[in-house]
């Protein structure tokens, strides 16, 4: 049987990992600017992690929703803590996407309406939720059986008023920094205005924080620099640290039900394990002060490179933004100077998504490679 061959593959094998360093099976070493789409937020096999991971599988080998796990109650608490959601509870799915089309299901008990705002560039995810990735500034496209999706001009406030004024908006949906999109994200401004229009319209305000939160802006979530309180906020990516896992976390305005929501694998106990020594980790190690150290030394050595138009995003989730496509350049990143790194709908932006772990170190051996590739690059032209 061959593998139904939907994603473009570099001819890399990983034999090992440790950090923010991979090697494949010849032993050559590679520097982990993207992280498997920022999913490896403590760095690559840290210690904590192993351990975690390790005891808990020689703890127990199964696991069922219809019993007690103390592990869950452990992780609600210490993500209480570090986030800063006290009145907050926890529903456990096992996926960004899987945890996007909860919250879009209790949305829509909530308020007994169908229809979704979401933006122009948005992801959020690959079952239910949708991609927008047309420059027409208004789709209305097929969301599930029960819902439709209308896509907006981000940073549009008349727009969000005119569709909300409708009374059929369910909810809004939206990324605390869009990943896929090209790392645009909403004003401060913006932000405000939605989360008071939503408030008076009875419309769920739902933050997708999948690959914006845990740490990666400089703050946990992305949408705390703009100081908002949305009713539901998504969670995965980093949360696991490559284990699968997300979750919703969910505003004390909805009421639990025996029934209302449903998963088979989710909140299991090695993904809880998982997640846990995540949070403990980011915690001892002061990885989200780290993260704003570094980001600021990574904005400081790129200004040396004019090719280097824009630097988008906050914290470790950048964009930078040249006036080529950089397909060719990431190859040249990946074969020749060993560094990944990520792409985006967007041609011209090269992503990076680094774990949260870095070192100023790691930013150089990246700006050197980046340096090299670009004199390539103009010597050619």
């Amino acid at each position: 049987m061959s593998l139904f061959n939907v994603y473009p593959i570099y001819n890399i094998t990983p034999t090992k990992a440790k950090g923010a360093t991979v090697w494949d099976e010849n032993n050559q070493k590679y520097l982990d600017f993207y992280g498997g789409h920022g999913v490896i937020s403590i760095g690559h096999s840290h210690s904590n992690y192993v351990a975690a991971i390790t005891e808990q599988v020689e703890k127990i080998g199964f696991y069922s929703n219809s019993i007690q796990n103390p592990v869950q109650e452990q992780l609600a608490k210490e993500l209480t803590t570090i986030s800063g959601y006290l009145n907050y509870s926890l529903f456990l799915c096992n996926s960004g996407a899987e945890a996007n089309e909860n919250a879009l299901k209790l949305a829509s008990f909530h308020n007994k309406r169908s229809k979704i705002i979401a933006f122009k560039g948005a992801f959020h995810g690959r079952t239910s939720a949708a991609v927008a990735v047309t420059d027409n500034p208004l789709i209305v496209a097929p969301l599930n059986n029960n819902h439709e999706v209308v896509f907006l001009p981000l940073n549009d406030i008349k727009a969000v008023k005119k569709e909300i004024s409708s009374n059929e908006i369910c909810a809004v949906i939206i990324e605390g920094i869009q990943g896929v999109g090209g790392l645009d994200e909403g004003t401060t401004e913006f932000f405000q205005q939605l989360e008071k229009i939503c408030n008076e319209n009875n419309v769920v305000l739902i933050l997708d924080e999948i690959q914006s939160g845990y740490g990666r802006s400089g703050k946990f979530f992305a949408h705390q620099h703009h100081n908002i309180n949305p009713d539901i906020i998504s969670v995965a990516k980093g949360m696991g640290n490559g284990f699968p896992i997300g979750g919703i976390l969910i505003s004390s305005k909805f009421k639990a039900s025996h029934g209302l929501l449903g998963t088979t694998f989710g909140g299991n106990h090695l993904a809880c394990a998982a997640a846990l020594s995540v949070l403990k980790t980011m915690k001892d190690e002061k990885l989200i002060e780290n993260v704003t150290e570094i980001a600021s030394y990574f904005n400081e050595q790129m200004q040396q490179f004019p090719q280097v138009k824009k630097i988008k995003g906050k914290g470790l989730m950048l964009g930078l933004e040249f006036d080529f496509e950089i397909a060719e350049l990431r190859k040249k990143l990946i074969h020749e100077e060993f560094i990944f790194t990520g792409n985006a709908s967007q041609k011209n932006l090269l992503r990076i998504l680094p774990p949260l772990s870095i070192t100023k170190n790691d930013v150089d051996f990246f700006t050197n490679g980046l340096r090299n590739q670009l004199k390539a690059i103009s010597v050619k032209g």
